[in-house]
Parts: C-alpha cells; structure tokens; sequence
C-alpha cells in the first residue's frame, strides 16, 4: 500500500510502506475513508521535533473495517469506525477514570495517513455507527478523532461551566473546536484570539462572542479589560509555546482554570509564580475516546460542524502539499481524500 512517510524537516513523501495487517489478536485494520495533516505534524516538518530516521505519519482517520483479531468481537468487518489518536482498551483503572489517553496498553497512532490503517486495542479504541453516515458528515467525523476531541478535552479541563467566560489561545483547528466545545459547555462569552481574519470568522461562526488581536503582555491586558479586570473563568491553551502557556496563565482570573492541550515545547512553568496565582492547571493528550460517543452523536444529529476547519482537500497521494500549505499557513487544516 502508500503512505506518508517523512524523511527530514520539509520533506514529506508519498511512497509504497508495509501493508497493514492484523499482528494481535486485539488488532483490526481499516481502509481510511478520509484523513487529514495535524498541526503536530507540523512540528517534525518544521524540525522542532527531530527525524532520525524516516518513518509514516499521521494520527487522525475514519474508515471502514476490513479485518480484525481473533479476540476483537466489536467493530465487525464492514462497519464504519471512528477512532482516537491514542488506542486504549478501555477496560484498565485509567480507562475507567475516564483517561483512555492514558491507558496501560496505550498505542499511539503515528500511521493513518495511508490506504489502510491497523489499528491496536481496536476494540476499546473503535467507535462504530450504526449506519454509514453521509459522505458530507465524514469531515466533521474525521474532526472528532483528535482536533475536536481536543478542544473538547480543553474546554473540560479549563473548567467551562453554563454563564462562563472562557478564553481560546490559538487560532488553529483545535484552537477552533475548543471555541465549538466552551459553546457547547454554556459559555456565556467565547474569547477567541486570533491574528487572522478568516481563521476570526469561523471563530465567530463557531459561536465566539469576541476577538483579540492582540498578544502577549498586550493580548492579557485586552482580556483583563473585557472582564473588569479580573481575567477569564477557563483559558484553553491550545498552541504549546512558552508564550501561549504564558498567556493563557496571565489571562485567568484566580480560581480561575486553564486547559492546556497544545503539545507543549519548551515550555516551563514557574512553581512560585502559580502557586500565588490561585490558577488551576490541567491538560495532557485528549482521552477523545471518553468523547467519541456524544460528539459522534452531535456531529450526525447537525448540531455541531467541526469539518469547517477544513479548509484545504487534497487527494493523498498529494500530502506533501498539504503539510506545505499549513506550514505556510495557507491552510488551518489540510482534508486528505484516499
């Protein structure tokens, strides 16, 4: 079969891999219906995070069952899946506690962006639906293994309770879907920040109340103002740099919560500085598989879109350019079609 596969920093390419196969009996494999580039990729695209060697890339994906272990009972073959960027039985005391991204069997996905995917503790990771949903929904499902489960899992985090005020820091495709999940939450007011005026129109369609240019000491101050003063009740930080987890920190008022889900990178946190702040601070990779069900029911009931963040669709075998066109930020998020 093909696949992406990276080479170096800038160099993606479309290439024949390993076919996907059942290895364990708790394994299936999947033909991919759609899957897309994250914005993480584009940290070992862009070199921050280092290739020693190349290997296939991707970790968002929907398809079709074609085959699975002999203890998978759930999916079956032939059903349409939605699944989470980390695997997880979903039978371990973590799993149970709701954190499935931290399963004790946990498997990251790193090779979904291919024909066909293998997909470990299929059943615990899989989520199928009861019918094959309409190609125009497939997007925003796609949505849900990871950008929206993670804006979701910030708003959760950042404690976004009904009458609230939250504030997104990141105009990216999670950045995006975490404004859909403080709206979905109650948020009275969605603070979205953002530099860019088509990523602040799908904010504002998505249901932010108000946008922030600015940044930095600058942007704080402009969020200090909207709230008298105070800061926002739940900050999503969904970048990972030092000068958003530093924003998002600034921007809470205390007592105030902060959700961060941006992989962060080189980002450190002063203990004293946080310990006086009376902030709250949890984050970590999204246990999307905790989500899957409710989110995969307000995707096919058209309550919510999250396949708008969509805004570049390449067939796969063009992947190379859609890791260029969000490099270059031309894209939020790039659609690969099979």
């Amino acid at each position: 079969m093909r696949g992406a596969v990276i080479h170096a920093p800038g160099d993606v390419r479309f290439e024949t891999v390993d076919d996907a196969k059942v290895i364990h009996p708790t394994d299936a494999v999947i033909r991919t219906a759609l899957t897309c580039v994250c914005g993480s990729d584009l940290w070992p695209y862009r070199g921050a995070e280092p290739t020693e060697r190349a290997h296939p890339m991707g970790h968002e994906y929907i398809g079709f069952v074609e085959e699975v272990g002999s203890e998978v009972t759930y999916p079956r073959p032939g059903q349409f899946v939605v699944g989470s960027f980390a695997t997880s039985d979903n039978t371990c005391a973590n799993c149970r506690n709701g954190f499935q991204s931290n399963c004790l069997n946990r498997e990251f996905m790193s090779t979904c962006q291919a024909e066909y995917v293998r997909i470990p503790n299929a059943q615990g990771t899989l989520v199928a639906t009861d019918e094959v949903p309409d190609e125009s929904l497939w997007p925003s499902l796609l949505a849900v293994s990871d950008v929206l489960g993670t804006g979701w899992w910030a708003a959760d985090a950042a404690a976004v309770e009904p009458g609230s005020t939250a504030v997104v820091v990141g105009d990216g495709a999670v950045g995006l879907c975490g404004v859909i999940a403080a709206k979905e939450m109650g948020a009275e007011r969605v603070i979205a920040m953002s530099r860019h005026e088509s990523r602040q129109r799908l904010a504002r369609e998505f249901g932010a109340t108000d946008i922030v240019t600015e940044r930095g000491e600058e942007g704080i101050a402009r969020i200090k103002d909207l709230t008298g003063g105070i800061g926002a009740d739940s900050v999503l930080e969904c970048v990972g740099t030092p000068q958003a987890m530093s924003q998002a920190l600034h921007s809470a008022r205390p007592g105030g919560n902060v959700g961060f889900v941006g992989v962060p990178h080189e980002v450190a946190i002063d203990g004293q500085e946080l310990f006086f702040s009376h902030v709250g601070l949890r984050g970590g990779p999204a246990p999307v598989r905790r989500y899957l069900p409710d989110l995969i029911d307000r995707v096919l009931a058209g309550r919510i879109d999250p396949g708008r963040v969509f805004d570049l669709t390449l067939p796969l075998e063009r992947v190379a350019e859609g890791y260029q066109a969000m490099d270059e930020r031309r894209a939020i998020k790039t659609l690969l079609t099979p």
